[in-house]
């Protein structure tokens, strides 16, 4: 598989801050006599230097909620469910609030400065194949590969995607951007560790999982919306809403996976990463999948153009 980006470079030209390197951050940027680079400044050397950033920008600004913007993209949306411009568009309508706060507060602690450092762009670490296929057998990163190679997907996907539908959107270049980044990247991560599928309960349940993990109001009512619509469309003894509702459950008890250290994740074995991260089995989820498949029920069109044209004519 081609990648952007070699993992082992990466790993030396964002080596962990030492001490030594951290007492040249604190010349070369400024700080306390404490060892503090400032309340709103975050560092990392590079081969070429040092990188420094606000933590948040002073232009950046609290989202707000544009409920008319929303209903216009919703109205696109209940017509075409294939329409991914407008779901980013509806979901930016309806953003989470608080996410800059909470950014600063993760990039404040000794953890969120040495991921800073670390792992300043996931892609480039989980679409390395050849080295995430030198470690074990069973590990959370052959389980990754056999997921994204399965799928036909790479990590780069979803940025490019991403950048496509926001081209007009002026990126602010801070530790908010960095969070926000790694939430979008570790969607296909969170797909392999709690078992979610692709399907369309499996991503209905992933975006409910995430409402603890990504308290975004815009994902979390499209969920229950699509949920609804699955329970209209569909006639089916398979207790796909108990599977939801424990989605929601299990993501509450779960860690923020945009915080976790993923390169030391990575070789564990994957049942490990999952307890270390009290993630659980997705029990009601596989036992709907079970009994679609007796029933002839393909969870992967439930919401799709099809339905949306039988639904029309």
């Amino acid at each position: 598989m081609a990648t952007s980006g070699n993992l082992q470079a990466n790993t030396e030209q964002f080596a962990p801050v030492d001490d030594d390197a951290r007492s040249f951050l604190l010349r070369e940027v400024g700080g306390d006599e404490g060892g503090t680079l400032g309340a709103n400044t975050i560092a990392r050397h590079t081969r070429d230097g040092v990188e420094v950033f606000p933590i948040i920008h002073p232009e950046r600004r609290r989202p707000k909620f544009d409920f008319a913007k929303a209903l216009r993209h919703f109205s696109v949306i209940v017509k075409d469910k294939e329409r991914t411009d407008h779901v980013f568009g509806y979901f930016d309508a309806l953003p989470w609030r608080s996410v800059g706060e909470t950014a600063a507060a993760f990039l404040a602690t000794d953890k969120g400065q040495r991921i800073f450092q670390t792992e300043p762009f996931l892609p480039d670490i989980m679409d390395d194949h050849d080295t995430l296929r030198q470690m074990p057998k069973g590990s959370f990163a052959q389980a990754y590969c056999d997921f994204m190679e399965a799928e036909g997907l790479t990590a780069y996907g979803i940025v490019e995607e991403f950048n496509a539908l926001r081209n007009d959107v002026v990126r602010l270049n801070d530790g908010v951007e960095w969070y926000n980044d790694r939430l979008r990247d570790v969607h296909d991560i969170i797909h392999v560790l709690t078992g979610y599928g692709r399907d369309t309960l499996g991503e209905q349940c992933l975006f409910v999982w995430q409402s603890h993990q990504r308290p975004c109001p815009g994902r979390l009512s499209i969920s229950w919306i699509a949920m609804f619509l699955i329970k209209a469309k569909l006639r089916s003894k398979a207790p796909f809403f108990r599977a939801y509702l424990q989605a929601r459950r299990d993501g509450r008890i779960t860690q923020r996976l945009a915080e976790q250290p993923i390169r030391e994740l990575l070789p564990l074995p994957l049942e490990e990463v999952r307890r270390r991260l009290n993630i659980p089995e997705p029990s009601k989820y596989l036992k709907v999948l079970e009994i679609w498949r007796e029933e002839g029920v393909n969870p992967h069109i439930l919401l799709g153009k099809q339905d949306a044209q039988a639904s029309a004519s």
